[in-house]
């Protein structure tokens, strides 16, 4: 079995836990991974809470599908190795179903223009959108994978989201924010003005 570093093992986990702390997933739905090298992932187990992850619900994996420690990894692996294989600046990835996010997901918001806080084009640059695809399925994980080779967040249809970075500070900002957006724009409704491309063109992105 390869060998793993105990400190990114907490890390990962620690992680896991942050993420539920801050409600970006409920009991069992979600996933997470970080790369270890080029061709070796950590993932969350399949079935497990992120809330109350431990060290023998983390499956270690290649990125072809191997898994290295006897623990079978989250139904969306596909996806996960798949951004991986495409997205070579990319350590760590994350699917999520906070509650505004979700519902924008589910809905005809979905084909919005987020760019309503500085935050989005910042920090998440560009976002898109796959139609609904059985979860685990390998077309959810092609459409996922096609997506991430240019774009930064992917919204699932009636499923959650998807997004990634180099590392997990970046990683949590981007699915924080966007959840952020989401709320704005179902509270606020035909209200909200998002940014104009000047606006943004102005903050360097």
């Amino acid at each position: 079995m390869k060998e793993i570093k105990d400190e990114l093992k907490k890390l990962f986990i620690d992680t896991a836990h942050k993420i539920a702390e801050l409600g970006l997933v409920r009991c069992s739905s979600g996933n997470l991974s970080l790369r270890v090298d080029h061709n070796t992932i950590l993932i969350t187990a399949t079935g497990s809470w992120m809330e109350r992850l431990i060290d023998n619900e983390v499956s270690i994996c290649n990125l072809d599908g191997t898994v290295l420690n006897d623990i079978k990894p989250s139904v969306e692996f596909g996806f996960h190795a798949g951004i991986y294989k495409v997205r070579n600046d990319v350590n760590a990835v994350l699917h999520f179903q906070s509650p505004y996010a979700t519902a924008v997901a589910c809905s005809e918001l979905s084909s919005e223009d987020f760019n309503i806080i500085p935050e989005v084009p910042y920090y998440i640059r560009s976002i898109a959108k796959v139609p609904f695809y059985p979860p685990g399925s390998e077309q959810l994980a092609d459409a996922v994978t096609e997506k991430a080779a240019q774009n930064n967040m992917i919204i699932m249809q009636n499923h959650g989201l998807v997004t990634f970075a180099n590392n997990i500070d970046l990683l949590i900002k981007r699915a924080v924010f966007f959840e952020l957006a989401c709320q704005i724009l179902l509270i606020g409704g035909n209200r909200i003005r998002g940014l104009s491309k000047e606006q943004i063109k102005d903050m360097g992105v």
